[in-house]
């Protein structure tokens, strides 16, 4: 009996706690999502990927395929053109403002379309015939021209005249009966081992080159001597069909004070020419060519 009093408490306080307490607002719990609809896998998948943006949401195709949004299409990398894809570069080396194209296979016959920018070109040892204006006419950034050993026979007047920058040039053996206009900040140039003769140089065809320091026209067909600039430092005429010299040669004959300091060497050794019949010739040399003095 005295246990029932005990077992009435505690049905009776719980719900009289209960029912002092505030009312559950379904409403809210509705608004938060904790429905029991709410809570299945699918939903909640729609639910999450509603609050994605666009443009990381990335569709996947039943074969597993990733596809891109279609506002970020799938861009490409455009290969940049490059001067290497010219048709001489897979025939030569072509370095960075340099190109070499020496002993070509299959024969070369004339100067390749070279890159922009070039300031060095090898072409020795090749089949090149002629030089035209159009070949050198674009690349005025040439420094150094190298076509020994070809078969040139002709060279178009014009065809170096806009390298204002080419500091060397060689045509050295090769087949040439008369020189073309020369650049004028020419430091080298050679001509060795041509057929030249005293008529295809002109006689001032040197004279507005005040920069050259080497000039070489050996083993060829000169009858004389062309004009040299103040400049030269290096001669070579050895091996030429040269028969006399003068006082204006390579001296000044009216002014007995003039001296030629800047001359280091000049051969002429191989000519038909005795030197000691011109000794006036070389008062103004710091020393005696090279040649035949008896």
């Amino acid at each position: 009996m005295e246990l029932r009093p005990l077992l009435l408490s505690f049905l009776f306080v719980p719900l009289a706690l209960c029912s002092s307490g505030p009312a559950l607002d379904w409403s809210s719990l509705y608004r938060a999502g904790i429905s029991s609809q709410d809570r299945s896998p699918r939903k909640a998948e729609v639910f999450m990927e509603a609050k994605k943006s666009k443009r990381d949401v990335i569709t996947v195709s039943d074969r597993g395929t990733a596809h891109l949004p279609a506002d970020q299409p799938e861009e490409s990398p455009v290969p940049a053109k490059d001067d290497t894809e010219l048709p001489t570069c897979l025939l030569c080396v072509c370095l960075t403002g340099s190109v070499y194209c020496e002993e070509v296979v299959p024969d070369m016959t004339s100067v390749p379309p070279l890159p922009k920018e070039t300031a060095y070109l090898y072409a020795r040892y090749n089949k090149i015939a002629k030089i035209t204006n159009k070949d050198f006419a674009d690349i005025l950034t040439l420094k150094r021209i190298d076509l020994t050993g070809n078969v040139i026979s002709e060279i178009e007047d014009g065809a170096f005249s806009k390298l204002t920058m080419l500091e060397e040039l060689s045509l050295a053996e090769n087949k040439l009966l008369k020189l073309p206009i020369l650049p004028t900040k020419l430091t080298s140039f050679n001509a060795n081992h041509n057929r030249l003769r005293t008529k295809g140089v002109k006689a001032n065809a040197f004279k507005r080159l005040t920069r050259l320091a080497y000039l070489y026209l050996a083993d060829n067909q000169l009858e004389a001597v062309p004009q040299i600039p103040e400049s030269v430092r290096i001669l070579h005429l050895q091996n030429n069909n040269i028969t006399a010299i003068t006082d204006e040669t390579f001296c000044k004959g009216n002014s007995t004070r003039y001296l030629r300091t800047s001359m280091d060497e000049i051969r002429m050794d191989g000519n038909p020419v005795v030197l000691a019949h011109y000794p006036n010739s070389f008062v103004c040399l710091r020393s005696l060519p090279v040649g035949r003095y008896y």
